[in-house]
């Protein structure tokens, strides 16, 4: 299997990824789910309006991520620039349900306090096992 195949496979098959951000060089790592969109090269990812993240974002747009494998050790990790999307989580409503079916639930309740966020990258790292590693250039 080719990297750009595993990458694929990998943001779209893992619901979670470990967020860090940092402001003032205090970094800080929150567990949140996402939608990585292959035909935009755009991962998506929201938010409560009054949390921790957002604020951080503003302040220092610069995030890293790693997916959050269930089993095994395949994930991938990558440096990016997050920053609020134009779109809106209802816009991405079917991408998050269909990957996370219990986000209906989040989506009903507190769409409207929700911001939903885009990270673009152009390289991650992607761990097929652990003597699998690959630079993959988006």
């Amino acid at each position: 299997m080719n990297t750009k195949t595993a990458f694929l496979r990998i943001m779209a098959e893992q619901t979670e990824m470990a967020l860090a951000t940092s402001v003032s060089n205090i970094p800080n790592v929150r567990i949140v789910n996402f939608y990585f969109d292959p035909s935009e090269n755009i991962l998506y990812f929201s938010s409560f309006k009054d949390n921790d993240k957002v604020k951080e974002i503003e302040e220092n747009p610069s995030i890293a991520f790693t997916t959050i494998p269930h089993t095994g050790n395949q994930h991938v990790k990558a440096k990016g620039l997050a920053k609020r999307s134009s779109k809106t989580i209802f816009d991405m409503a079917a991408h998050f349900i269909a990957k996370v079916p219990d986000y209906k639930k989040t989506i009903d309740y507190a769409g409207e306090s929700l911001i939903l966020f885009e990270v673009r990258f152009d390289t991650a790292i992607v761990i097929k096992d652990l003597a699998t590693i690959s630079s993959l250039r988006l």
